[in-house]
This record gives structure tokens, sequence and C-alpha cells, in this order.
């Protein structure tokens, strides 16, 4: 007599228990190929890891201080080591679902850094995200990093968490086997029993890359315990990325972890998808407006030669931010009924900001402005951004 298969079988809530399961019923190999949540509905603590997003364009030439330049959340530091350029690349380790990474090319070398001198791949971290870490207390977390990182230079490179609140650190090493050749990392970091991080939206743990220091950071033991923060400690073994141009370093798909992995048991890379990631970022840095012929938004007269501007933000920033502005070769331009008026960029300040909006100021203008009209930018270096970075 003929089986049939039964499909579409429903189990009803609670109908499965405990003791209805038969001793060794439930075996590894019976659920291998079962996927395994980790952190489900959880974003990555880490922002941009995958490098998709750069707000402020794709590539800064010339780069000497410390600043962000290209793929956002991630921070150029640096002092007197060399010249770079900075760019969102498409070189990438291939099979992985990554499509970008931030490519640092040494322009103008530095054989011999000095001995305060250092230059960082970073991102600091709100403390009110970080809470699940427990640091401070008798349950405090381990942490688990990992990479994707390519360079010319090979050798030990140092990977640091630094406590903001507390000014303590930690740093491990790990080995650029290959030139040239993408090579996954997974750094682990013991628990820190000592100073809680602050719960609040400043920046309360950096995630450190270095790429080079000088012997005030290397002239020590290297500190992989957590402690106060000794500088000699902090990079032992570092490699200088920066003494020779012909060197580039690429990393991507960088994720921070609760716990202790290996490269077998590290939960996959969260793909967020662009909007989500877009929005995570603009917490933190918002291009509003750029380029040619756009519209910024609508104005009312104010005071006599002062209309004001209105923004309200796509999502909530960390602080209040500060203006960022661009002005081309046309300005930026206000029209009303029939008249066209250029305005420079130090005629537009900031008069009330909050963390979901702002009220622009634009002064100079002719006492015949009227009471309504519009600002669009004149040409394609014109632009409007907001900075509430840590």
């Amino acid at each position: 007599m003929a089986t049939s298969k039964v499909t579409n079988l429903s189990i009803l809530d609670d109908a499965v228990r405990t003791a209805g399961i038969q001793d060794a019923a439930v075996t590894a190999a019976k659920t291998s190929g079962v996927p395994t949540l980790f952190r489900p509905n959880a974003k990555p603590l880490i922002i941009n890891g995958n490098m998709a997003v750069a707000q402020r364009g794709t590539s800064a030439t010339g780069k000497t201080a410390t600043g962000y330049y290209v793929c956002d959340r991630w921070n150029l530091a640096i002092s007197s080591s060399g010249t770079w350029t900075i760019s969102q690349d498409t070189d990438v380790p291939s099979g992985y679902g990554f499509l970008t990474s931030t490519k640092y090319d040494c322009t103008t070398a530095d054989g011999s850094l000095g001995a305060s001198d250092y230059i960082l791949h970073k991102q600091s971290i709100e403390g009110q995200n970080l809470q699940l870490l427990k640091k401070g207390t008798a349950n405090a977390e381990k942490v688990t990093i990992s990479f994707w990182v390519k360079a010319t230079k090979t050798g030990t490179n140092i990977l640091e968490l630094y406590d903001n609140t507390n000014n303590r650190q930690v740093s491990q090493s790990y080995t650029i086997s290959s030139t040239d050749t993408w090579e996954k990392k997974v750094v682990n970091f013991p628990a820190d029993t000592s100073g809680a991080l602050a719960n609040n939206n400043g920046g309360a743990l950096n995630v450190q890359f270095y790429l080079g220091a000088g012997s005030n950071f290397t002239s020590g033991t290297l500190q992989e315990t957590w402690a106060s923060y000794v500088n000699a400690n902090r990079a032992v073994g570092q490699v200088n990325h920066a003494d020779s141009t012909s060197n580039d370093f690429w990393i991507t798909a960088i994720q921070l972890e609760v716990g202790e992995y290996t490269s077998s048991t590290l939960p996959p890379f969260q793909h967020e998808s662009y909007g989500d990631n877009l929005a995570r970022c603009q917490r933190y840095f918002l291009n509003y407006i750029e380029g040619n012929e756009k519209i910024v938004g609508m104005t009312a007269s104010y005071t006599s030669g002062t209309v004001v501007l209105m923004h309200n933000f796509p999502t909530t920033m960390r602080i209040a931010p500060a203006l960022e502005i661009a002005t081309g070769s046309s300005y930026y331009q206000h029209g009303q009924a029939n008249s066209v008026e250029a305005i420079t960029g130090s005629a537009i300040s900031i008069d009330r900001a909050t963390l979901n909006g702002t009220q622009l100021l634009l002064t100079s203008m002719s006492a015949n402005e009227g009471d309504a009209g519009f600002i669009y930018t004149g040409s394609s270096s014109s632009k409007i951004s907001y900075t509430s970075e840590l």
C-alpha cells in the first residue's frame, strides 16, 4: 500500500514539550543546515561596517589631518604620518556580498615616524548602545571583532578598544600574511569587570585599527588585558603602512559581536538594507542638499534683509548639529517673484537647532525680498550638511 506525505502540518502552541522529547532524539547531525539566529532583530553594533554609505563623497586626497572624509562613521585619526588618499573602493573579498571597502593610499611616505606620530582607522560608539557589554560588572562580556583586510605591507598590526569613559584600553595583534590579498581576521578581547561605560550619547568606546605608530606607543609591552592606558603599551609591534608610496590598505566587513567566537563559530555579517544603513549614519552626519539646481527649501521674511529657512531631518540626530556649508561659483540663490539673489556661504547660519531640525537665517539680503520665496543651489559644488559626529 502506497504511503502519502503530509504537508503544511501546523503544530499547536505548547504541543511539543521537553518531557515529550526522547533522550538523544535531537542531535547536531539532525539539525545540520538549520539556520541559527544570532541577536535576532538587533542592529549591528558597528555602523556602516561594509563601507556602503559615503555621504561626503567617494574620494578625499591629500589628507594629513584628523577628520571624517569618505565612508560614514569611519574617522581618520592621524598625526604626522604621511599623506593619504582615502576612497570608497570596489575592491572587496569575492563571494561574501560585500561591494565596497575603505582604501588608504599612501601618496607621501614617512619612513621614520616621530615618537608621537600615529595613524588610525576608527569608529566611536555611543555608550547607550553598549550597555549589553555589562562592562564594569562581574558579568562583563568578552568581545569579538572580525573584518576583512588587504594590504601591500605584511606583518603585525594592532587593533585596540579604547574606553573613553574610564581611560582604559586593551590591544590585540593580528598578522597580514600575504601582500595585496584579502584575509579575514577574527580577534578576541577579554571582558572588563572594571569601569562601566557611560550610559549616554557620548562616544564611550573606540574601535581603532592602527596603520602606524611612533615609539611613544610601541616601546612597552602590548596591553592584551584591560587596564588604565599606558601609551607605550598600546601599539607594540605595529608595522608602518606609511613608509612607502607603494603602500595601500583596504578594510571592510567590520563587525563587533558580544561573546568569544572563532572563525567557525562567528555569527554571519549582518547585511542591512542600504536605507537602514543610511538612516543610522544620518544620526551623525546628514548631507541635506548637494549639487546644481536643487531646491534647498522654502523661505519666509524674518526681518529687513533677512529670511528664514526651515529644515526637518529624516532621522533624529545624536545632538543638535553644527552646520557645514560649501558654496560654488554661483553660490546659493534666493528666488522670489521674478528676482534671483546670490547668497554666499557666510550669509547662511543656524538660528535654532534641535535633534530633529534647524531654523537657518539668510542675511545680507536685499530689503525688497518680500514675504516668501525659495532657496536653490547654484553650482555642483554647493552643499549644506549637518554634523553631530562623536
